[in-house]
Order: C-alpha cells, then sequence, then structure tokens
C-alpha cells in the first residue's frame, strides 16, 4: 500500500518549535509535486509548503513563510518540516503527500488538495498560549 507516515507532532507552547518528519513507506518520492498540508476539523484542507521535485521550487503558504521550512532526504525517502514560532493557530493535523501535479495547482490554488494521490495518516500538532 502506498502512503506517507508522519510523525513528529505534539503539543507544544506557543512560539515553541517542532520537527516533523514523514516517511514515503513502498515507493519513492519521485512524483511532480511532494508537500504538507494541514487539516481542521470542520476546514478544507489546506497546503502548508509544496516542492516541485524537478526544479527544486519551493511554495510556502504565506501563514508560515519565514517560520517553517520544508526539506527531504530522497536516499531515506523522508521529508521534513521544520516549524518555528508556533502560534496557536498553527494547531492542525499535518500530512504530506505527492501529486503529479505542479505545486501551483496542487498548493497554490484553493482546493487544489484534491489533485493529491498519494498521503498518509497526519500527526497532530497543538499550540498553546
Amino acid at each position: 500500500q502506498l502512503q506517507f507516515v508522519a510523525s513528529g507532532g505534539g503539543l507544544v507552547e506557543s512560539g515553541g518549535s517542532l520537527r516533523l518528519s514523514c516517511v514515503a513507506s513502498g515507493f519513492t518520492m519521485d512524483y511532480v509535486a511532494i508537500g504538507w498540508f494541514r487539516q481542521v476539523p470542520g476546514k478544507d484542507d489546506e497546503a502548508v509548503s509544496c516542492v516541485d521535485t524537478s526544479h527544486n521550487n519551493i511554495y510556502y503558504a504565506d501563514f508560515v513563510k519565514g517560520r517553517f521550512t520544508i526539506s527531504r532526504d530522497d536516499a531515506k525517502n523522508t521529508m521534513y518540516l521544520d516549524m518555528n514560532n508556533l502560534e496557536p493557530e498553527d494547531t492542525a493535523d499535518y500530512y504530506c503527500a505527492a501529486a503529479d501535479s505542479p505545486c501551483s495547482r496542487v498548493a497554490g490554488t484553493p482546493g487544489g488538495y484534491r489533485y493529491l494521490e498519494v498521503w498518509g495518516r497526519g500527526t497532530r500538532v497543538t499550540v498553546y498560549s
């Protein structure tokens, strides 16, 4: 079964940091785009960060620019999200995903998460003030 396995979430105070990891299970991350998304109950999923793998172009949502950094280790088939200066509004389930559509579609447009092709169970991040 193709899926991502995310870990690293937890309970953190506002201003704190976390590092999320995501391992691709059963496949390699050679999709057009890979990235992190987040889900809050009652809201549409939203893109956090996305990488166009062939160009290594990186997209960040405005609400995380300067605070979060995406990276990947292809040898380990793993993707990371370093989250700094966390805010209570960052509380969500974070999951990673891949698509054969570019970041401009899956991350740059509302509802773009519908083009995702592989994803997995998220890891919960809770930020308290």
